[in-house]
């Protein structure tokens, strides 16, 4: 009997998810009541015999969401499908895509945005739609003027993401590194500096990335470090920074005469935040993602499947 009730709800699932029939139809065939056939669909899909996929861009993975936000003690979590996806680009793009649709439903609406810069967080002011807020004022939580002769996203992502909130973006004139410590500090001491950085310890919430520790890193692409730099960083256990700031496994800092040069908010100021919104895609990313959600770096992580599930792979 019990091999019977299978094989028939293989059937009524066959008959109504591929030919479309409804259970009124399938009774018919099958010679059965309508509300048996319910029964049938409820147990093939109990049973782990139906499995529905939504392949649209947008589409969200809520199971793997819940599981993340119970495993890890996030605030949040929103986790888009890689279903369909060409590659790492597309990656990124349904991923800020999901972040700037977070952002756009977050409540209560930020007074006060702090962002970092990179590839990442230009794909979300990209996405982002003209009034997407209100009276939304943006603030650069690092530095973000580029060195090398291409010009830099740092302020145009600032800028675009205020403007469509109809507020004002602050920027941070500076570098987000330095050469030499004395710079830095005379930097940080100018009076206008030091006014964008308390702006931006205060913020509201936050929003930032987090880059990979290779030669593809936006700080060997912006000229603030050559690979050599990296490549050793990665000996002394780098997975990758955030704001600037490069992290091991357990999200602390692996340089600190590095860091020391480093201008923008500190790493135990993203800790205390109410609202800390990490945007992170890729296999390249799973070190760091894992590294951020581990050490407390961010309360919301808006990523992809296959870096969620690295995530709780590596979770107690």
């Amino acid at each position: 009997m019990i091999e019977t009730d299978e094989l028939l709800s293989i059937r009524a699932a066959e008959l109504y998810y591929e030919e479309n029939k409804t259970q009124d139809e399938i009774g018919g065939v099958l010679r059965l009541t309508r509300w048996k056939v319910g029964r049938l669909l409820a147990q093939a899909k109990a049973n782990g015999f139906i499995r529905i996929e939504i392949v649209h861009p947008r589409a969200r993975r809520l199971p793997v969401e819940r599981r993340l936000r119970d495993a890890t003690g996030l605030t949040d979590a929103i986790v888009v499908s890689t279903a369909g996806v060409s590659g790492d680009d597309e990656l990124q793009s349904r991923t800020a895509q999901a972040a700037a649709d977070y952002l756009t439903s977050l409540r209560p609406i930020p007074r006060t945005l702090g962002i970092s810069w990179g590839r990442t967080l230009h794909d979300v002011s990209v996405h982002l739609a003209p009034g997407w807020a209100s009276g939304v004022n943006v603030v650069q939580i690092n530095g973000g003027v580029s060195l090398n002769k291409r010009p830099g996203t740092a302020a145009t992502t600032a800028v675009t993401i205020a403007q469509k909130a109809g507020g004002a973006a602050t920027l941070l004139p500076s570098p987000a590194i330095l050469e030499r410590l004395e710079t830095k500090r005379a930097i940080e001491s100018d009076r206008a500096v030091a006014a964008v950085l308390e702006m931006a310890s205060g913020a509201s919430a936050f929003l930032y990335s987090a880059g990979q520790a290779d030669e593809n890193s936006a700080h060997v692409d912006s000229g603030y470090l050559h690979p050599d730099q990296v490549t050793e960083l990665v000996r002394k256990g780098a997975v990758g920074d955030i704001v600037g700031r490069y992290i091991d496994s357990n999200g602390n800092i692996v340089d600190p005469a590095l860091d020391e040069r480093t201008v923008g908010i500190r790493l135990d100021q993203l800790r205390a935040a109410t609202t800390a919104i990490a945007v992170i895609s890729g296999r390249s990313k799973h070190p760091v993602a894992r590294a951020i959600v581990g050490s407390g770096l961010c309360t919301v992580l808006v990523t992809d499947e296959d870096t969620a599930n690295a995530i709780l792979d590596d979770s107690p």
